[in-house]
């Protein structure tokens, strides 16, 4: 450990080295200790860590609308990639953070499993515009960060692991690896009758270690890995035996002219008769909540990792960021792809040195690229894809780490926010019960005076909607 010298013998700091040239000069690479070669390399292994959302994205969103209508999953990888390019090379130009952009896991899978049983999908993004559109005006007027720093960090953390367990839970189901059984008790078991009995079942659990092993290895885009081995592996039993139950057409080739036709494909003439105006607040309200709250807590840490964060975690160009951040949930919802946000992958690249946007700008690059490859997306079968979910949500599991369960008044709300998700699938209850529940166990065990206004306001919110049915019948409401 080095000791900081003595006053008379303080030597005057050595001046920063001059920026080399104009894109030095204006993404302050030099000034912030890195070089063009490691802000490219960074750039590349940021995208290849965050790559599979290109093809885990079409699958999540394949859920089938109110009226059973299915995005195509070609369509929704390329605009995908798309959004994903176009953002994290607006994040990276303008504020000039090493963070990239691309569809938010979490609220995706909110949209899919949360929302498009009461809405059409157009009619879903735009809410998520919406959503979007208020986000802006948070962060451009202060107020989104005077929400977040009301919001305590338990539960911040616990919507994280609760969405973890969420997403790893829907991978389980969709690779047949959790069963419903039909009955009272037990209601799901494992496989087929307690088992791992079916091919593609079996192959989700090889891809999942597959992935296991390669992330414990450290190994740079080790989902993508997983998934292209499993899907490779999935193919060649496919050849072999034809009744595996994988079916691979590659009819469409693998390079193709991106298919852009869900591009402003948004309604937002809600049909009221078939879900209430309390519904569509709240679920505008949940959409706003996962949006802003993840991506700041991300933001947060990545700024930290990277040494550009102060104490209070605040960090260059924050008011900038997080307007972006929200226009990111505009271009999402616009394009059909989900709401676009900060990675927490960008961890990768900021680990390989990493340090300014012109990392992000390379990155936004590689994905506008990866738009002509979108038909790739459709050779993944489901089990495989489901591996990538599983994987995705351990990871963001590992956040429980940080949550101090000594005290009941924080170990009640982050067990319910956590397990309420997954149980009853749906996110907004799972933050509903957490908040709802952290409100009356303080306030009543003698710590009301600890509960931020704005958290009171919040809470009301949800009690109104955990009530929407007996309210919606008391106004009438079919």
């Amino acid at each position: 450990m080095t000791t900081a010298p003595s006053p008379a013998t303080n030597a005057p700091a050595e001046p920063p080295a001059e920026p080399k040239n104009a894109l030095d000069r204006f993404f302050e690479i030099t000034k912030r200790g890195s070089t063009i070669g490691t802000e490219i390399r960074g750039g590349i292994v940021t995208f290849v860590t965050m790559a599979y959302i290109v093809i885990l994205n079409p699958i999540i969103l394949s859920t089938p609308d109110i009226d059973g209508n299915v995005l195509d999953g070609g369509a929704v990888a390329a605009a995908t990639a798309l959004t994903a390019g176009v953002m994290t090379l607006l994040f990276g130009i303008v504020t000039r953070l090493p963070f990239a952009f691309a569809a938010g896991l979490g609220i995706n899978a909110f949209l899919a499993f949360s929302v498009v049983g009461s809405v059409t999908w157009p009619e879903a993004m735009a809410l998520v515009m919406i959503n979007g559109a208020v986000i802006v005006l948070l962060a451009a007027t202060g107020l989104r960060k005077m929400i977040f720093d009301a919001v305590p960090v338990q539960l911040k953390l616990a919507i994280t692991v609760g969405i973890g367990l969420f997403i790893a839970f829907i991978g389980f189901v969709n690779a047949g690896f959790v069963t419903a059984t039909g009955n009272p008790s037990p209601p799901i078991d494992l496989g087929v009758g307690g088992s791992v009995a079916t091919i593609p079942t079996l192959m989700f659990v090889v891809t999942l270690l597959i992935g296991g092993v390669l992330m414990s290895l450290r190994t740079k885009g080790a989902i993508l890995i997983a998934l292209v081995s499993g899907t490779i592996i999935s193919a060649i039993i496919a050849a072999i035996w034809p009744d595996s139950g994988f079916v691979f057409d590659f009819s469409g080739g693998i390079v193709g002219v991106p298919d852009l036709s869900l591009i402003g494909q948004v309604d937002f003439g809600f049909d009221l008769g078939r879900v209430s105006g309390v519904a569509l607040v709240m679920i505008v309200f949940t959409l706003i909540f996962s949006n802003f709250f993840d991506a700041m807590g991300t933001m947060t840490g990545l700024a930290g990792e990277a040494g550009l964060a102060d104490k209070k975690g605040d960090f260059p160009r924050i008011k900038s960021a997080l307007v972006i951040e929200g226009v990111g949930a505009i271009a999402g919802g616009a394009t059909s792809s989900s709401s676009a946000t900060v990675f927490v992958e960008s961890g990768s690249g900021i680990g390989e040195g990493a340090r300014t946007g012109f990392a992000t700008s390379i990155t936004g690059v590689l994905f506008l690229l990866a738009m002509f490859f979108a038909p790739l997306t459709g050779l993944v079968p489901g089990e495989i894809a489901a591996a990538a979910l599983v994987l995705v949500g351990a990871l963001m599991l590992s956040q429980i780490k940080n949550i101090d369960f000594s005290d009941f008044r924080v170990l009640l709300p982050v067990f319910l926010t956590a397990t309420v998700m997954p149980m009853t699938y749906s996110i907004a209850n799972g933050i509903g019960a957490g908040f709802v529940s952290w409100i009356v166990v303080n306030a009543l065990s003698g710590r009301a005076k600890t509960i931020h206004p704005l958290l009171w306001i919040v809470g009301f919110g949800f009690v109104l909607f955990f009530a929407r049915g007996p309210i919606e019948a008391a106004f009438g409401v079919a």
